[in-house]
């Protein structure tokens, strides 16, 4: 398998590229990383720059196609899974689920609660609702928010919000911080790493789904 990282774990949400990569070495997944990995091309097509991002799909397509595909970022599997053609892409949530269930992966559960935030592009477009809610479920329980699955409320940082329209990107995570604190949880779990981004903040923890494992489900010691 090759873990493909994607810009923001692989540059600035270094620690959830850290923590994929111990729940991969647990469960003895046989997988390699790219050193010169390049840009999936998902922001330059969710922001309009179709000729860019079609000629950085060509490049990484020679590199991929013969591939199985593992991703950190919800973004990095739906244009892998959609825009480009023919490649195996699993997103990191999905083969979790799949680990646990095999016994790969053992955690203990505990009467933790947590609450969860769907990302758009692995939720709502890609349908991916159930699998990272069982492998929280493997540790802990969840507390849903009051928009959650189909109808979660997007974090702000996609399609180019952030960089272009900050204020706003705050206002959407200021609202969906809202929410998560309402169900009194100390602690929100995402399965994307431009969620995490623009949510983090100094009142209640936000992790990915691959460092809650790793922190929560004991995976940071030996199995």
């Amino acid at each position: 398998m090759l873990y493909f990282r994607g810009c923001t774990a692989r540059e600035k949400q270094t620690e959830i590229s850290k923590a994929t990569e111990r729940l991969l070495d647990l469960a003895g997944v046989d997988y390699h990383v790219l050193d010169d990995e390049k840009c999936c091309g998902s922001v330059l097509l969710r922001t309009g720059f179709e000729k860019q991002a079609k000629e950085q799909i060509k490049k990484n397509t020679e590199i991929l196609k013969d591939e199985k595909i593992i991703t950190s970022c919800a973004g990095c599997y739906k244009t892998l899974k959609e825009d480009y053609d023919g490649l195996d892409v699993v997103h990191i949530s999905q083969l979790l689920d799949e680990l646990i269930r095999e016994n790969k992966l053992n955690f203990t559960k505990t009467d933790f609660k947590v609450t969860y935030h769907d990302s758009c592009h692995l939720g709502r477009h890609m349908d991916v609702f159930d699998e990272p809610r069982n492998a929280i479920e493997s540790v802990a329980d969840i507390v849903e928010m009051e928009n959650s699955r189909e109808d979660s409320l997007c974090c702000g940082a996609g399609g180019g919000v952030k960089s272009a329209y900050p204020e706003i990107a705050d206002q959407m995570a200021k609202s969906r911080l809202a929410q998560a604190r309402e169900t009194g949880c100390e602690t929100l779990v995402v399965s994307c790493p431009f969620c995490k981004l623009n949510l983090e903040n100094d009142e209640i923890e936000v992790l990915d789904l691959t460092e809650f494992l790793v922190k929560y489900g004991g995976a940071d010691e030996e199995q």
